[in-house]
């Protein structure tokens, strides 16, 4: 059955919807040389409506995404230096009173910007690092009882060293559950460190980044992606990979339900990406490691054996039927 025009996208907006994400995945690529799934995968975040979690070793370019991304969209940005001395108050914001008119008046925290860049964000307590919860998950801050709405789009990209790195806390997992995917940079190939090495040593390359795009063309893009069809069947797939992981021997934290909703939503903006008005089971298959596998704890004696997460989700989704259609059904 064909999607009807009202179910999905039209072939305009989906042009306009490439020609945009293009641009902005270019000036990434601009300052993160050979990694175009990395940068991707920002963009499938970003028009998800998602936060994206950068976790590797320090020196592989993690900030310099998160700044990149942040640059090529012309909104505000905020940038929170995550450390052990960081208030809550720092990331949400605090009412201070006024002497003059002897009421308290609001001043803002880092986190009231479009994209907001949390650097080293294992590095804060866990007490600093759950005022960010409310943020992420309802897009609003609420201090002394007053509550503030959050300018849309709204993106969290936070950097991570892993936890064996000295002076990390690990992320709760109510914190880790709030981000849509985890993306790790890894060591670029030889060609990209060399080419890295020409252009870096002579300037800072952010510093020729313009930007591309803007924040009311964000809004139109994500706007866009909701409306991307996902049909039943490929519904009914997402959910069982996620029940699988809770059923599974190997994992004491299987997938929650905001991650099969994370999981639809970002195959939704794959599909986008691809000029599709409409979901196929290989866009929810290509992300399940990317979006779940943050959210997901072994067992004691998966991890005593050296079985790792990954290695327990590639199972569980080859043991899971994928749907026979590739046409939008529903």
């Amino acid at each position: 059955m064909r999607v009807h025009p009202s179910m999905g996208s039209d072939g305009a907006d989906l042009d306009t919807l490439a020609r945009v994400a293009g641009r902005v995945r270019e000036s990434i690529e601009k300052v993160i040389e050979g990694k175009p799934e990395v940068a991707r995968l920002s963009m499938v975040v970003l028009l998800a409506e998602g936060h994206l979690l950068i976790e590797d070793v320090p020196g592989v370019g993690k900030t310099m995404l998160s700044k990149a991304l942040a640059r090529s969209i012309d909104c505000s940005v905020r940038r929170i230096q995550f450390t052990p001395d960081l208030l809550p108050s720092d990331v949400t914001g605090v009412s201070v009173f006024n002497q003059d008119t002897r009421e308290f008046e609001f001043r803002p925290g880092g986190i009231f910007a479009n994209i907001v860049v949390g650097d080293e964000i294992n590095r804060a307590s866990p007490k600093t690092q759950s005022a960010l919860l409310e943020c992420m998950e309802e897009r609003q801050v609420t201090v002394d009882g007053r509550t503030q709405i959050l300018d849309a789009p709204f993106m969290v990209i936070a950097t991570q060293n892993p936890i064996e790195m000295e002076g990390t806390y690990a992320l709760p997992e109510a914190q880790r559950d709030r981000f849509m995917a985890r993306v790790s940079m890894g060591y670029p190939v030889e060609a990209a460190e060399i080419a890295m090495l020409n252009t870096h040593t002579r300037a800072n390359p952010l510093d020729d980044l313009e930007p591309v795009a803007d924040a009311v063309e964000i809004r139109k893009l994500v706007d866009i992606v909701s409306r991307v069809h996902v049909a039943e069947p490929v519904q009914r797939y997402a959910v069982a990979i996620a029940v699988a992981t809770r059923k599974s021997p190997e994992l004491m934290l299987g997938a929650s339900p905001r991650a099969t909703l994370h999981l639809v939503r970002a195959a939704k903006a794959a599909a986008a990406l691809a000029g599709r008005d409409y979901v196929i089971p290989d866009d929810v298959q290509a992300l399940t490691n990317q979006v779940l596998t943050h959210r997901l704890l072994p067992t004691v004696e998966a991890s005593m054996s050296g079985r790792t997460t990954e290695g327990a989700l590639r199972n569980i989704v080859a043991g899971v039927a994928m749907p026979e259609s590739r046409r939008p059904l529903g």
